[in-house]
């Protein structure tokens, strides 16, 4: 354990499961959690970010090259082309005998929601049968969640900032199994110049997409070692009444997980305990540079999930727009 941080012990998680808690803070039927945070006046200050007129997309491609090996039985999406243009040149659909010459294309695609550039709602994560607000882990059933679903969320618009954390620390990437702690991201903000305000979405760079992308396999990348966020900095999250946070990692906090022998304790109090928004898998590397050069690291954020009744989790196409 680096000097200074304390001790990651289940009793510091058992400690920060209850004081991190916004369970009953909206009542006792609410299933948004912290995007109570973005409120109207949040919006209208947001919108006051747009100068230029830049629109930078975070979306990783949905395509066959993306980071899922087959972990939790995962698998990248799979484009099919239902209708084609080579079959209108060879005059085999339906209108091919339309007088206007009429032809036309269609695909689909298969996907785990969680697969890429997603958003975890609430009901994707469980603690001792529960889910946030203590709604039960039986509201989901094989036909879809009846709570915690990303319908409770149809619209996601704030201000937004990006933390950078290799570029503050004069590096490209951070390493596999490197915990990034509350310090790191109040120097992420002082050398940004930004303050976490309430009701932000923050995104939070590790670099770790851009040096593993292309290698074979990704790396290992998925449901592998990664850098990522510490237990410790739950309480920095919940004091800052930050809305949702983003990470271009496969799992947001830091791996292997710093209590031996348990799975994602950070998901438990972010998911479960304080209702926090997380996306995952997000590519932040083209926002990093635009920041860089025109040293804005605040922004509005547009990054809505789709519509899908009874879903825990929704893949987005996020966009900042500066």
């Amino acid at each position: 354990m680096p000097f200074g941080h304390p001790e990651i012990t289940f009793d510091l998680f058992h400690q920060l499961y209850k004081s991190c808690s916004n369970w009953g803070r909206w009542g006792e039927t609410d299933e948004r959690g912290t995007l109570n945070h973005i409120t109207p006046d949040v919006i209208r200050n947001a919108a006051t970010l747009v100068r230029t007129g830049k629109a930078i997309s975070l979306q990783l491609p949905l395509d066959g090259n993306g980071p899922q090996t087959g972990a939790f039985g995962r698998v990248n999406p799979v484009h099919q082309m239902a209708a084609t243009g080579t079959d209108h040149l060879a005059r085999t659909q339906t209108y091919s005998n339309d007088p206007l010459g009429w032809g036309f294309a269609d695909d689909s695609l298969f996907l785990f929601l969680q697969g890429g550039t997603q958003w975890d709602a609430l009901g994707h994560i469980f603690r001792d049968g529960v889910m946030y607000n203590g709604f039960s882990a039986g509201e989901v059933t094989s036909t879809g969640a009846k709570k915690g679903d990303v319908e409770n969320f149809p619209t996601v618009v704030s201000r937004g900032i990006l933390l950078d954390i290799p570029k503050v620390k004069g590096r490209t990437h951070l390493e596999p199994g490197e915990a990034i702690y509350p310090e790191d991201l109040d120097e992420a903000c002082e050398k940004h110049g930004v303050q976490v305000q309430r009701g932000d979405v923050v995104l939070i760079r590790t670099g770790d997409m851009q040096a593993r992308k292309n290698l074979p396999a990704w790396g290992g990348y998925s449901a592998g070692d990664a850098p990522g966020l510490s237990l410790t900095c739950a309480t920095w999250l919940h004091e800052r009444e930050v809305a949702a946070i983003a990470t271009d990692t496969w799992g947001a906090e830091v791996r292997p997980n710093e209590l031996p022998e348990t799975f994602q304790p950070l998901h438990l109090i972010m998911l479960v305990s304080m209702g926090l928004l997380v996306g995952e898998i997000w590519q932040l590397d083209d926002l990093a540079a635009d920041c860089a050069e025109d040293g804005t690291y605040e922004f509005l954020f547009v990054g809505p999930p789709l519509r899908i009744p009874g879903a825990v989790g929704s893949p987005l196409n996020p966009q900042v727009i500066k």
